[in-house]
Order: structure tokens, then sequence, then C-alpha cells
């Protein structure tokens, strides 16, 4: 029997954002590029990856993102803007960005990775920025130089706002079909 769990710590969407969403991947898929989607019922903000957790330490990880949930008040998070990792003219992972709220969003991010230090997870070390992962491209070929432009059309593409009002510890099981994702604990802010 597995021992571990592959543990993230994140944001959910409500299910109007994650409808627009899907519009822009609709809407991003037509350049054919070789892109693996993030299918709609999973999107979510990171907060923090922690890999395969011993089973028995999630109850400590589940209580810490409780503390840090605790001294973060419920916000509006807007999502706003096509993009992608490292940068539209070679993009590797694409995102839809943040507009209102993201001040809010590191400060969240950065409780969660306070709380969690305390249990031996290193803070990342690079700079934090609030993104809805859409896809993430496989390779290049044809479809990626159109795929840059629809992403530079898209710049600004407006998805709507989501009530931030909790954060929840999720297991991801890798299958065939995508990841499954299961929540572990659901923690309301403030």
């Amino acid at each position: 029997m597995k021992q571990t769990a592959r543990t993230f710590i994140a944001v959910e969407m409500d299910e109007s954002v994650r409808g627009t969403a899907a519009g822009l991947i609709r809407a991003l898929a037509a350049s054919q590029a070789d892109v693996k989607w993030i299918e709609p019922h999973n999107l979510h903000l990171t907060l923090k990856f922690l890999g395969e957790v011993p089973l028995e330490e999630i109850p400590a990880v589940c209580k810490a993102v409780e503390r840090a949930a605790a001294r973060i008040e419920p916000f509006r998070l807007e999502l706003v803007g096509a993009g992608a990792f490292p940068n539209i003219r070679r993009p590797r992972t694409l995102w839809l960005g943040a507009g209102e709220g993201q001040v809010e969003m590191a400060a969240l991010k950065q409780a969660v990775e306070h709380g969690l230090k305390k249990l031996g997870y290193r803070p990342e070390g690079r700079k934090f920025k609030t993104h809805l992962t859409l896809g993430r491209v496989r390779r290049g070929g044809p479809g990626v130089a159109r795929l840059s432009e629809l992403l530079a059309e898209h710049g600004s593409y407006q998805a709507g706002a989501s009530a931030v009002e909790e954060v929840t510890v999720f297991a991801s099981e890798l299958t065939k079909e995508g990841p499954v994702y299961s929540a572990l604990s659901r923690t309301e802010l403030g």
C-alpha cells in the first residue's frame, strides 16, 4: 500500500471563471500546437506543491495550512490576461494572469509557505506570480508560432473574478486519463 500522497495546496476558482477560462483554452487550442491542456474542472491556483508527503504528515500539513489561512481575510481575485512562461515567444506553460487580488494571493502564499517551513518544506526561491495554468506545451512545431500570436491577441482576456474564501490541501493521483484531485482538507480564510 502506498505510504505517501502527492500533495499540493491550492485555491479553487468558481464555476463561472473556470467556464470562461475554458473558452480561452478553446481559443488557444485553435493554434494546433502540441499542448497538454488542463481539464476545466481541474483549474486551480497552486500556492505550494509539496510532492510526495508521508501519510502520517498530512494532518500536520493541513493544520499548518489552517493556521496560515486564518491570518488572511477573504478577498476577490480578478483573472485577466493570457500569457506564458518563460514568455509568449517561447511558451512552455500557458496561463491566465491576475489583476485585482494578486497582492492578497501573494500574502496567502507567503503565509502558507511560512507555516509549512516549520514542517521542513522549503519556500520557493522564485518570486510568486499569481496565475491559473491552462496547459503545457509538449514540444515545438508549426503550431507554436500561431500559439504565440493567439497569446498576444488574448493578452487582456477578461475571465471574470472569483471570491477567494478558502484554501484546499489536495492529493493528486496521476492516471492515464489525467490527474485526479482529492481534497484532503478545506479551510476557510479569516
